[in-house]
């Protein structure tokens, strides 16, 4: 990857693994922008659900009863923030948060820079010339420590919680990308941070795209 030219950065990641700090500590030294919160702020304000429940419904296996109705009587999406859904909450289905979020992503990768979080941005993004996708992962003991402290759970109710997000994770991942997010094929650097700090994983990826260029 040329970092003299416009280039993208996307970070897969395990719940609990701290990809997200990683990702805006690596944006913040290569001085670039960070994106996080705009794919969900985009999928709210066009939808009108609440992050928690598009989330849901991104991990939601397709429920033909509801297609089928959706077609037949599509019922029109909320407006905007303020809106309330619609009593037919099938008229969103996964396959509307996933062409918002592939539009969304297009856009933030085409006009600068940027190191962008999850999304299935390796697989959105896989056109895009100048790229580099890091999937970022830990053991599951420090998974769950890490939700309890930082979610105030306790342990059982912090893997419970890594449990649900990666079966949900998974399925929206496999549906739309053809693979699994857990295979390493899809990434150019994976990086298993049981035993480093985010300074430390920072510096391998920023050494990585060092090297890359040769």
């Amino acid at each position: 990857m040329d970092t003299g030219k416009q280039f993208v950065i996307t970070i897969s990641r395990e719940v609990g693994s701290g990809g997200r700090t990683i990702g805006r500590a690596l944006a913040e030294k290569l001085g670039v922008r960070y994106c996080d919160k705009e794919v969900i702020n985009a999928l709210v304000e066009r939808y009108g659900y609440t992050p928690a429940s598009i989330e849901r419904i991104k991990g939601e296996k397709k429920n033909l009863f509801n297609e089928i109705l959706s077609h037949v009587n599509p019922v029109p999406h909320p407006a905007g923030i303020g809106a309330v859904p619609n009593m037919y909450n099938y008229a969103v289905t996964n396959d509307d948060i996933f062409h918002t979020e592939s539009e969304v992503l297009k856009k933030l990768a085409s006009e600068q820079s940027c190191v962008i979080a999850g999304r299935s941005g390796f697989f959105i993004l896989k056109d895009f010339p100048n790229k580099i996708d890091v999937f970022i992962h830990a053991s599951l003991e420090t998974r769950i420590t890490r939700v309890a402290e930082k979610q105030g759970k306790t342990r059982k109710e912090a893997e419970e919680i890594i449990r649900k997000v990666d079966q949900m994770r998974e399925n929206y991942v496999q549906r739309y990308t053809g693979t699994s997010r857990y295979d390493t094929r899809n990434y150019d650097l994976v990086l298993n941070v049981d035993n480093i700090d985010t300074d430390e994983a920072v510096d391998i990826i920023l050494r990585f795209i060092a090297a890359s260029k040769d």
